[in-house]
């Protein structure tokens, strides 16, 4: 099963879908937003994600209220208001990205927001870890009749199989993924990709929150059609996601290294190459 998204095809023998996912990296700065942007083209990345959330709708007025040291304020309400793009800046994205020549898309954590993104067209749908298992959203989600993606962090199987159920399994993509930041590298458990795609017959990718590019690689290697990680400009800015993300250097090794690995892999079907036959006929014996 394969999903389309802007025109690209993802799964089968498709390349892999590569997310730069800028999420809250920009802190707020949408010139800093625009630079992430520029770097995700350069890199080759096919596609850039954003979050986005109503914030008084996904918090508490308790958790809002809760000290919490930030360069916007000292309460957890200033900062999460702070890094929110509203319509304003949005449209600054839509128009950045069009001329860019990039898909833009979103995760968003509750309904407001998936009628919010869907006022710009988006293409799809990011179901973040910690939005699997609200039905309400995942449904309203699937109402847009629009590709839905879902990360599987800090989720069991169950609770994967239950989203599953609630989204279907038409224009699905279902991402490994393990919801630390960064992740330690005995967390990743990559030999999960292959057990989703066996389940659940759609494509299948990873959204990774490890400081390097190989086990991303390998990810790629094990059948995933979708790579996401975060993007930053200085791993040592401030904010909550950066440590657990990639700068400029890093996504540009990473989309090579993704598609060295796509062509070494191959089609699996054994054959001797032409540039082996002049090494074949110097070097080799045949006993009887």
């Amino acid at each position: 099963m394969t999903v389309t998204i802007a025109g690209r095809t993802i799964g089968g023998t498709s390349p892999c879908y590569v997310v730069a996912e800028i999420g809250i990296n920009h802190n707020g700065d949408m010139e800093l937003a625009k630079r992430l942007i520029n770097v995700a083209v350069a890199a080759g990345c096919d596609a850039v994600k954003f979050q986005k959330r109503t914030v008084d709708v996904v918090y508490t007025a308790a958790e809002l209220a809760k000290a919490r040291e930030s360069p916007f304020g000292t309460t957890n309400g200033e900062l999460k208001r702070a890094l929110e793009f509203g319509k304003e800046q949005y449209q600054e994205i839509d128009t950045h990205c069009r001329k860019a020549g990039i898909v833009w898309f979103a995760s968003p954590w509750d309904e407001a927001s998936v009628d919010f993104l869907e006022s710009f067209n988006v293409p799809c749908h990011k179901v973040a870890s910690a939005s699997l298992t609200d039905d309400n959203l995942l449904r309203h989600i699937r109402a847009t009749k629009k590709p839905a993606i879902i990360s599987t962090g800090m989720s069991t199987m169950a609770q994967i199989e239950r989203a599953v159920e609630v989204l279907g399994t038409k224009d699905l993509i279902v991402l490994h993924s393990t919801s630390t930041y960064p992740a330690s590298y005995d967390e990743l458990n990559l030999k999960v990709i292959p057990i989703l795609a066996q389940r659940f017959k759609v494509p299948i990718g990873y959204s990774g929150h490890e400081t390097g590019i190989p086990s991303s690689v390998a990810a790629v290697a094990l059948g995933a059609k979708m790579i996401e990680r975060h993007l930053t400009m200085d791993r040592a800015m401030w904010g909550s996601d950066q440590a657990a993300s990639l700068e400029p250097n890093g996504i540009t090794r990473l989309v090579r290294d993704i598609r060295l690995v796509e062509t070494a892999l191959g089609d699996g079907k054994k054959r001797v190459f032409d540039r082996e036959v002049p090494i074949m006929e110097k070097l080799r014996r045949v006993g009887r």
